[in-house]
């Protein structure tokens, strides 16, 4: 259980965890041919084994993070989403609120969806206010790095969120403009573009080029 002063993506952890006693270790997700048994394998080796997470960052070590992350998910299922309830060890300075805030407000919401959305039949979630505000903040720290490579200006503008003030992404023009509720423009920009409900403005050449980017970390 959670508690009102811990942050929502405690909640979003919790929320993945009963998905995944739900479903099972065999659904499909959003994360390519990965599986639920897969996506909670790569969580664990995310927060437990920093030897093989960095592979998710560093494409030469990228072999031996794939190593890792089946042995990890050789392990029964409950044991998996065992360790992705408790999160963490107790050592870990993502036990502290705005460390997990900071590091897994964006991580949770979108592998959330990526389960949810997986499936023939979905609906968007109403999120909480402290939800929207902290991808909101997420965002604008890490809308930069999620974008990387991109050669034109990206503002994003969220409909849901107590400040709805303008991100200024990417300077650069032209600028393309994405807009809507911000859980659906972090999806986006986290590279899931095709179950995002999102709508670009903006030169229609730069609107294709941001359609055709790769995003995400």
């Amino acid at each position: 259980m959670t508690s009102p002063t811990e942050p929502a993506s405690r909640r979003e952890r919790a929320l993945l965890a009963d998905l995944f006693d739900e479903v099972g270790p065999d659904a499909p997700t959003l994360c390519g041919d990965w599986t639920t048994r897969d996506l909670a394998a790569h969580i664990i080796m995310r927060e437990r084994r920093p030897d093989g997470a960095a592979g998710v960052m560093v494409p030469s070590l990228s072999g031996y993070s794939g190593k890792v992350q089946a042995s990890i998910a050789d392990a029964e299922w409950d044991e998996l989403v065992g360790k992705v309830r408790s999160g963490p060890q107790v050592w870990s300075p993502a036990r502290l609120n705005s460390v997990d805030r900071a590091i897994n407000t964006i991580e949770f919401f979108v592998h959330l969806e990526d389960v949810r959305r997986a499936s023939d039949e979905w609906d968007a979630r109403d999120l909480d206010p402290d939800l929207r505000d902290d991808l909101r903040t997420a965002l604008g720290r890490m809308g930069k790095l999620m974008t990387r490579g991109l050669d034109v200006g990206l503002v994003v503008e969220a409909s849901d969120t107590s400040d709805t003030g303008p991100i200024r992404v990417r300077k650069g023009e032209p600028t393309v403009t994405i807009a809507g509720p911000i859980g659906e423009i972090v999806l986006f920009m986290y590279g899931r573009k095709e179950q995002a409900d999102v709508e670009l403005s903006g030169d229609e050449d730069a609107v294709d080029t941001v359609l055709g980017a790769e995003f995400g970390i």
